[in-house]
């Protein structure tokens, strides 16, 4: 087992968040807190309400409901919340010259707006938008880049009780047109453009094209964000962003904690993306709560994810910051992108103390060497979060050891869009170890479980990753397929939730995430995940990435393809050989490779997870199915039928 190779001090404890409020109920230890979250999850949820001072209008009468069922749960019945006012208006009246948001372009010029500025667009985009005919539950796509302006739209739809509905600044038409059709959006928010690695995007033909394949749409608000002069218009649909701003305030419309406020899409890489439905109170409670306890957000931090919104950490990190006084830092361009050290440099401009990023990430920056992060001052970091994919122990170390100078801990958190939040979190209270996901998030009674549907404890063997009981930032269901959401993820085991992901605990009770358990691979009668032949892989300083798929094979039932992208300058002749000898020397040699096949790029969705299903389809010369989630789509140009 690996050791725990960073944790918080005394006194580092005392002064956080978690720490206060630990002190605060009388409780000693993390271990403590966890098991009296999951023990008494009605305590727990009412009192991070009360002491993060989460603003509810009228007062819940009861904590949770289970009666429809742990599926149907709901949280703070009769309550009446708003996500922006948690958000934006009470700082604004508390704090209001203090930055809210910071927004960098890929050309290098920024914006800053205050929490009073940020107040007042909100408001005046909301009352623009209900001047345009947008209603208490109507659905509101949003096609911007992480931006100012698409965290005013997600809080002004928030706002007049819409429901947001962010769609990935990457996507096509096709993709946009899934996510139109279901909701069915009043109104769609869309930038006239945007530069993305230097190269011109024109998002609003993009835009117009997806509305036309959908049917139409009667409201579109055009955002001026390239500064184009020959953005394409329609006349009585198209509304200028700029006039629509100078429309006059509206209160925070009265929506109760069960309103629906976001409908995030999944990434796919199961199948037709699903549409998760969140709510006010679940959502705003869960994302706070872990703003403040994992990453120990507050007033005077700057804080930022390298995302989308049309990635569930966009509206995490928009939420989690903000709901906690701190400002949240975006960023609209490659983080790789005009060099290898943007990520690095955009982190030492800002004097972020906290920076997102995903494991796919770094094994793309890793090859280019810590020398490129050098340079910049990370000096104001207190933490890197991750989330994505499961980690490879080289890439987290060179993050750790090298980036990092082992001085800024890697919060490795894991959730998904359905969950609206983290199933389970690392924690500097309890300690941080290498690839690790430390354990259960507050509140989330989250188990192991073997083929029989039995618990497995520290150092039992892997399972399948579970959910006992419910918890306030849980999806109310799939839009318009409530049969699909149970059959997903409550028909396995009666009364708990099933993931999907294969889960471990170590005999120190630290948890370990070892892929999707419908990615699993059957060798010759013996179950492995794709990720532990891809960590031997890019162990390797000449892999970037790779992906681990089974195909059919006359002796073993399955064998085992691994596409590999090469590093720069790797000797491509010799580089198969070596990888099928390392995954032979370290795996076994029934686990050698039948093929191991050199690719530009992989698949991937927007949340770096690396599509499997896809690469296992063109492998096999299969229709690989929906593909509207793909943020790099000319990567299936590489991938052939293996013969």
């Amino acid at each position: 087992m690996p050791d725990i190779v960073w944790t918080a001090t005394e006194s580092d404890i005392a002064r956080s968040r978690v720490g206060r409020f630990m002190t605060e109920h009388g409780v000693e230890t993390w271990p403590d807190l966890v098991a009296r979250s999951l023990a008494d999850p009605e305590w727990f949820w009412d009192a991070t309400v009360r002491h993060l001072g989460i603003p509810f209008t009228h007062s819940y009468s009861r904590v949770l409901s289970t009666a429809r069922g742990k599926e149907w749960a709901t949280w703070f019945d009769d309550g009446k919340l708003n996500l922006s006012t948690a958000c934006v208006r009470r700082w604004a009246e508390a704090t209001p010259d203090s930055p809210a948001v910071i927004g960098e372009r890929e050309d290098g010029s920024n914006t800053t707006l205050t929490f009073a500025e940020l107040s007042d667009r909100v408001s005046r985009l909301a009352g623009g938008l209900a001047s345009l005919g947008v209603d208490k539950g109507d659905a509101v796509a949003v096609f911007v880049p992480m931006s100012p302006e698409a965290v005013i739209s997600y809080l002004a739809v928030a706002h007049i009780g819409a429901v947001f509905v962010p769609i990935f600044s990457g996507y096509g038409p096709e993709a946009i047109t899934t996510r139109l059709n279901d909701p069915k959006p009043a109104a769609m928010i869309a930038a006239d453009g945007f530069v993305r690695r230097g190269r011109q995007v024109q998002a609003k033909e993009i835009a117009d094209q997806a509305i036309d394949a959908a049917g139409g749409l009667g409201t579109v608000v055009v955002v001026p964000y390239s500064g184009r002069i020959d953005t394409p218009w329609t006349d009585g649909r198209d509304h200028s962003w700029n006039d629509v701003l100078r429309s006059d305030p509206v209160a925070a419309a009265d929506t109760g904690a069960e309103d629906p406020v976001l409908l995030a899409y999944t990434s796919g890489t199961t199948g037709r993306p699903k549409g998760a439905i969140h709510v006010h109170g679940g959502l705003t409670v869960k994302l706070a709560e872990e703003g403040a306890f994992q990453g120990d957000f507050g007033p005077g931090d700057r804080v930022s994810w390298l995302t989308d919104m049309g990635w569930i950490m966009g509206p995490w990190i928009t939420t989690a910051g903000l709901s906690n006084g701190a400002c949240v830092v975006t960023f609209d361009g490659a983080p790789d992108y005009p060099s290898p050290d943007r990520a690095w440099a955009f982190a030492a401009k800002h004097r972020l103390t906290f920076l997102g990023i995903s494991p796919t990430l770094i094994r793309a920056l890793q090859p280019h060497g810590a020398e490129v992060a050098a340079p910049h001052d990370l000096s104001s970091l207190r933490a890197f979060g991750s989330t994505g994919e499961p980690w490879n122990p080289d890439p987290w170390w060179w993050l750790f050891r090298d980036v990092g100078k082992e001085r800024v801990p890697i919060i490795n958190l894991s959730g998904g869009t359905e969950i609206g939040a983290c199933i389970l979190s690392a924690s500097p209270i309890q300690g941080i170890k290498p690839t690790s996901l430390g354990g259960p998030s507050l509140g989330m009674a989250a188990v192991v479980l073997d083929a029989d549907g039995r618990p497995l404890g520290p150092g039992e063997g892997v399972g399948e990753l579970a959910i006992e009981q419910p918890w306030p930032g849980m999806t109310r269901g799939f839009w318009g397929e409530p049969d699909r959401y149970l059959e997903t993820y409550w028909s396995r085991v009666p009364g708990t939730w099933v993931h999907g992901d294969w889960a471990s605990i170590d005999e120190d009770g630290f948890w370990y995430l070892h892929g999707r358990s419908d990615d699993t691979l059957n060798i010759a009668g013996k179950r492995i995940g794709p990720a532990e032949f891809e960590s031997v892989a890019v162990a390797r300083p000449d892999v970037v990435m790779a992906a681990a798929v089974g195909i059919p094979d006359e002796v073993k039932g399955e064998a085992v393809a691994i596409f590999v992208v090469p590093a720069p300058g790797a000797d491509r002749d010799r580089l198969p050989g070596a990888v099928a000898e390392a995954l032979a020397e370290t795996l076994g040699k029934a686990f050698r490779p039948k093929a191991v096949v050199l690719v530009p790029d992989l698949p991937r969705t927007r949340s770096a997870k690396i599509m499997r299903r896809v690469v296992r389809s063109l492998a096999l010369g299969d229709d690989p199915g929906d593909l509207s989630s793909l943020e790099n789509p000319d990567s299936l140009a590489g991938i052939h039928p293996i013969d």
